[in-house]
C-alpha cells in the first residue's frame, strides 16, 4: 500500500498538538493530587485512599496501555487524540458535578485512565510522524514536559481556585482545558498511511530491561505528585504553601524535560546514559524529603520532579528511535512499566505511611529511584549487544 505523503505541518503546530493531547491525557490525576487535601476533606477520605484512587487510576492505564498502541498503529494519531481528549473532559465534568462519594470518585478517575495510556501513545506517533529528524529529542522533551506542567497546573489550582472558588470548579476549568487540545490537532491535516512491517520488532530483551526501569523509575516519583500537599501540611506548612511547593516542582519538570531533550540533539545520542545520570541525582534530592523540613521541601521537589522525573521524553525518543516501524506498540512496553510503577507506587506509599510514618515512604522511593538508573545502565549494555 502506498500514498502520497502530505505536505508536513509547521514545527510549532506539531509540537503544540502533542503537547496539548499529553496534558489532556495526564490531567486528571494531577488535578486530583493538586486538591487532594480538599477533596480528602469534603469526602472524608485518608492518605490511604489517596494512594488507592492514584493506583488503580494507573492499573487501568497499564492494562490498557497496550491495546491502546495497537490502536494508535491501526488507526492513527489523531482519531485516537480525540477519543482520549473526549474521555478525558467527560470525567474531569463526572468529578466536577457529580463525584460527592470516594466510590464515584473512583469511578470517574476509572474513565480517565484509559485516555491516558492512549493520548500519550498517540502523541508520541504525532512526533514520529511529523516532527523533524535533527530536532526531535527536544521535541519529545517538550511534549513530556507538559506533564510536569500538569503538576504545576495542579499546585497552582489550589491557591487560585480550590481557596477562592472551590476544588470543583479547578475540574471544570481543566475540563476545558482539556477541549483545547482538539485545535491544534485540527491544524496538522492527515497523515501519510505507511505500509505495515509485519517483521518489525517491537519487544526484545533491551526493551523489557528498560520497561522494568521504567516501572522503578515511575514507582518512586508519583507518589510525590499525589502526596506532596499532604505530606507538606502533615510537617506544617499552610495549604497555600503546600501548592506552591507543587507548583515548583511542576515548573523545573518543564525546564528538565525540555532541556535535557535539547542536550541529547545536541550530543547526537547517549540518551540513556543521561538518564542514568538524571534518576541518581534526583534520588538525591529526594533524599531530603527525609529532614521533614517545609523550606527544603521546595529544593527536594525540584530536584526530584527536574530530574529523577525528567526522563520519559529522552526515554519514547530513544524507543521510538530504535523500534521506527511500530513506535506506538514499542512505547507502549516502557509506558506500560511507568504505569505500573503509578500503580503500585501510591498504594504501596499510602500503606507504608500509613503504618510506618513519611520517613518510610520517602526511603523506599528514593531506593527505587536508584535502582531504576541501574536497570538503564543494564539495558543499553545489552543494547550494544543487539542489532540494529
Amino acid at each position: 500500500m502506498s500514498t502520497i505523503a502530505p505536505s508536513r505541518p509547521r514545527t510549532s503546530t506539531t509540537v503544540t498538538a502533542a503537547m496539548t493531547v499529553q496534558v489532556a491525557a495526564v490531567l486528571p490525576l494531577f488535578l486530583f493530587g493538586g486538591l487532594a487535601v480538599q477533596i480528602t476533606g469534603e469526602l472524608g477520605m485518608g492518605v490511604t485512599a489517596i494512594g488507592w484512587i492514584s493506583g488503580i487510576y494507573f492499573a487501568v492505564s497499564a492494562l490498557t496501555t497496550v491495546p491502546s498502541g495497537r490502536l494508535v498503529d491501526r488507526f492513527g494519531a489523531l482519531v485516537t487524540a480525540r477519543i482520549a481528549i473526549a474521555m478525558s473532559a467527560a470525567g474531569l465534568l463526572g468529578i466536577a458535578f457529580i463525584a460527592h462519594d470516594p466510590l464515584v470518585l473512583t469511578a470517574f478517575m476509572v474513565l480517565c485512565a484509559p485516555a491516558n495510556g492512549l493520548g500519550q501513545l498517540a502523541s508520541n506517533t504525532v512526533l514520529s510522524e511529523w516532527a523533524p529528524q535533527g530536532r526531535r529529542s527536544l521535541l519529545f522533551g517538550a511534549k513530556q514536559a507538559s506533564v510536569p506542567l500538569c503538576t504545576m497546573l495542579g499546585g497552582l489550582s489550589v491557591p487560585v481556585v480550590a481557596l477562592t472558588l472551590g476544588w470543583r470548579w479547578a475540574f471544570v476549568i481543566g475540563a476545558g482545558l482539556v477541549l483545547l487540545a482538539l485545535i491544534p490537532l485540527a491544524g496538522l491535516g492527515r497523515p501519510a498511511v505507511r505500509e505495515k512491517n509485519k517483521s518489525a520488532r517491537s519487544f526484545d530483551l533491551q526493551l523489557l530491561l528498560f520497561a522494568v526501569a521504567t516501572f522503578l523509575g515511575s514507582l518512586a516519583a508519583t507518589p510525590i505528585g499525589s502526596f506532596a500537599t499532604t505530606y507538606t501540611v502533615d510537617i506544617g506548612g499552610s495549604e497555600r504553601y503546600a501548592g506552591l511547593v507543587l507548583m515548583v516542582g511542576g515548573i523545573a519538570g518543564v525546564i528538565g524535560r525540555t532541556g535535557f531533550g535539547a542536550l541529547a540533539d545536541f550530543r547526537k545520542g547517549g540518551e540513556f546514559t543521561i538518564i542514568a545520570l538524571m534518576l541518581t541525582t534526583g534520588a538525591a534530592g529526594l533524599a531530603t524529603y527525609l529532614f521533614e523540613l517545609p523550606w527544603l521541601l521546595p529544593f527536594g521537589t525540584a530536584a526530584a520532579y527536574g530530574l529523577g522525573w525528567a526522563w520519559p521524553g529522552l526515554m519514547n525518543h530513544a524507543v521510538v528511535s530504535r523500534y521506527a516501524d511500530a513506535p506506538a506498540l514499542a512505547t507502549s512496553v516502557t509506558q506500560t512499566g511507568i504505569f505500573l510503577g503509578g500503580a503500585v507506587g501510591p498504594i504501596c506509599f499510602g500503606l507504608l505511611v500509613e503504618h510506618s510514618g513519611w520517613g518510610t515512604g520517602w526511603t523506599a522511593a528514593v531506593a527505587s529511584m536508584a535502582a531504576s538508573a541501574l536497570f538503564i545502565v543494564a539495558g543499553s549494555m545489552v543494547g550494544k549487544r543487539l542489532p540494529h
